[in-house]
């Protein structure tokens, strides 16, 4: 039988149906606009493991005690309530990746960024679109907020990549996210 690689639960979402998935290190993906079997499919790939829901018998209680603690924060951030999160992330990525990431973590709640910006701001001028890249491949949005990394010229730029839903759904949620922290951007 393959290992238990994580757990996974749904919130309710601005827009729909929020997935998340914890392991013994912490939250580990953060889905936004998928189909379950599309979600868990996609991280048991990525983790080389099954993915089970967070109320299966075999799923340890501390990752669904994490599940229950994030989407509760989940919660109080749609409301405008929280405006940072406290939750462990298991962030399984490559260097440059979890540099740009941490990068991006330290925008406070409202601030936004460019591309170039935060590029600059990890100590690798010029490498935007690379920043871009990264962003696009960011497990766990939200908790990191690459929804807050916008287009020199302020546009929204993209979201995610738009690898869990079509372009104009992706650029929706970041509306959304941004009007959510009081900030507005063009497109």
């Amino acid at each position: 039988m393959t290992p238990i690689a994580a757990a996974f639960t749904t919130c309710p979402a601005l827009w729909g149906v929020l997935h998340m998935a914890a392991t013994d290190r912490g939250i580990v993906a953060v889905g936004l606009a998928e189909e379950t079997p599309t979600f868990v499919d996609g991280l048991a790939r990525r983790l080389h493991g099954t993915v089970l829901p967070a109320e299966d018998a075999e799923v340890p209680a501390k990752w669904r005690a994490l599940l229950d603690e994030a989407t509760g924060q989940i919660a109080e951030y749609f409301t405008g309530e929280r405006h940072s999160f406290e939750l462990r992330i298991d962030l399984r990525v490559s260097e440059w990746d979890r540099l740009v990431l941490t990068g991006a973590a330290r925008l406070a709640f409202g601030e936004t960024a460019s591309y170039g910006q935060l590029a600059r701001y990890v100590g690798r001028p010029g490498a935007a679109q690379a920043v871009g890249g990264a962003m696009g491949r960011n497990p766990v949005p939200i908790l990191i907020p690459c929804h807050r990394i916008v287009g020199a010229n302020g546009a929204l730029g993209g979201y995610g990549g738009s690898t869990w839903a079509d372009r104009q759904t992706g650029l929706a949620i970041k509306r959304t996210l941004l009007a959510i922290e009081g900030s507005t951007v063009r497109g």
